[in-house]
């Protein structure tokens, strides 16, 4: 009347799904390998985030057309934030990240990119509760990039990237991935 359980196939071989893991991840790097030889990089969506960032980060910080302000090194980036960031390049990383954004999605606005940098606000021994960023900063970063040419505002709300805009953030992609590739080799 009590059947005999079967045992698990993956308990008795190496086939668990723990030592698949590794092979699965070798699986798709060939796989990603394989599609990124012939890829030509022409727009910033084909770079990576993170190499994207650093490399516009780096760009407004060379063109100098960006102002930092004198509040940027005591300001805390959000309420739920104890100290100001360390890096003191900050502000060009969130400008870098905020602009692609915008080119990804425009129609972003103050409220949008207050939702997207926000985080959890720990209250001590009460429950963690979200807690948006500070809007000075993300208006402040939007309106220098209106002054730049790269943004407009959008007649829908928000914020789009202009033509100028587009043309520019493109070249730094470009750039990036040459970047990139070179230190592959």
């Amino acid at each position: 009347w009590l059947k005999p359980s079967r045992p698990k196939r993956w308990l008795l071989s190496s086939h668990s799904p723990r030592s698949q893991q590794p092979a699965v991840i070798m699986a798709q790097q060939f796989y990603d390998a394989e599609f990124k030889e012939g890829h030509v990089v022409k727009t910033v969506k084909d770079v990576e985030a993170d190499k994207f960032i650093t490399a516009f980060a780096q760009h407004l910080k060379r063109q100098g057309r960006f102002e930092i302000p004198k509040w940027a090194d005591v300001v805390k980036t959000s309420k739920a934030k104890e100290l100001p960031p360390n890096d003191p390049d900050w502000l060009y990383t969130r400008t870098a990240s905020m602009v692609r954004k915008v080119y990804i999605r425009g129609g972003t606005g103050v409220g949008g990119f207050r939702k997207v940098y926000g985080g959890q606000f720990r209250r001590g021994t009460c429950t963690n509760v979200f807690c948006k960023s500070s809007g000075k900063i993300a208006r402040y970063i939007l309106q220098q990039l209106e002054e730049m040419g790269l943004v407009e505002q959008d007649e829908n709300g928000g914020r789009k990237i202009t033509k100028e805009g587009q043309r520019e953030l493109d070249t730094v992609a470009v750039q990036a991935a040459e970047v990139e590739e070179e230190d592959e080799e």
